[in-house]
């Protein structure tokens, strides 16, 4: 797919060795991205990345990436700062968006775009906080232990539950990418919530962390920051889950950073009360 638009920019799909670029304006925005998160992202839509180019140089980027027939989320959506407000964000924006196809399409926006997302067909589902702090310390409680090959079905099963759509190719490769660690809680056999910890460009990030119960939540938190003992951590808690927003202010974080999950259209129910952290705002 290429789409020309003015002063020669040409809009293509990007590919994983382009990764480092989009990664890269991300962590200057602040945003805190990963650092292995390509990979996963690209696993489950090698086709969702687009980059535009002007002489073969990158200067914006937009991600559509597809889940099954209904679903689509918008992300990573940057222009180069010297090179803003002359058309090339919103091109890039217009060919990627086409890739959703009919899908119903979900974004986590920065307040600064919100409006203009609204223009463009998006409604607010609900507003998302990060909270940052140290990561929290003490016993990691009875039935939380390193996650295994052998619990992926369970762990995806129970994050379609959580989740607008299933994404399995996403989180085969999540579970296992390098300096990724995941957790899980266990209750009689019965899988009471998971998470991940992974480094990131600023601070460590928990995501997902989805749990039964906030005392779940809690134990698998204390577990994954056993793994980053002494460091500042970050979480996205949708605000709606009162009982996530309480949780990681007891345990000392604070606000410091917010977005806003919308979509264009209605989305399958999902247990947004077990949300205790978001996987990612560029891929939901």
């Amino acid at each position: 797919m290429t789409s020309p638009a003015p002063q020669d920019l040409f809009v293509t799909q990007a590919t994983l060795a382009d990764w480092p670029v989009i990664s890269a304006w991300a962590a200057a925005e602040g945003w805190n991205p990963g650092l292995s998160d390509g990979p996963a992202f690209f696993a489950q839509d090698p086709e969702g990345f687009f980059l535009g180019r002007i002489d073969g140089e990158p200067v914006s980027a937009v991600s559509v990436v597809n889940y099954g027939d209904d679903y689509a989320f918008l992300g990573c959506y940057l222009v180069r700062p010297d090179l803003r407000g002359q058309g090339h964000g919103l091109t890039t924006w217009k060919t990627a968006l086409a890739h959703a196809g009919t899908r119903t399409v979900g974004l986590d926006g920065v307040v600064a775009q919100q409006d203009n997302y609204r223009r463009s067909g998006f409604e607010l589902a609900h507003r998302t906080a990060r909270y940052t702090g140290p990561a929290p310390t003490g016993p990691v409680p009875d039935g939380v232990r390193p996650a295994e090959a052998a619990d992926l079905a369970a762990v995806t099963a129970y994050d379609s539950a959580c989740s607008p759509a299933d994404r399995p190719r996403f989180l085969a490769e999540w579970l296992t990418l390098p300096g990724h660690r995941a957790f899980v809680r266990e209750d009689g056999g019965r899988l009471t919530g998971y998470g991940v910890i992974r480094p990131g460009h600023d601070c460590p990030r928990v995501g997902p962390l989805f749990a039964d119960t906030a005392d779940d939540a809690r134990a698998l938190l204390t577990a994954l920051s056993a793994e980053v003992a002494g460091q500042q951590v970050a979480v996205d808690i949708p605000e709606p889950n009162k009982a996530a927003v309480a949780l990681v202010l007891d345990l000392g974080l604070t606000p410091s950073f917010e977005t806003a999950r919308m979509y264009t259209g209605p989305v399958r129910e999902h247990a947004l009360d077990r949300v205790f952290g978001v996987a990612t705002l560029e891929l939901g």
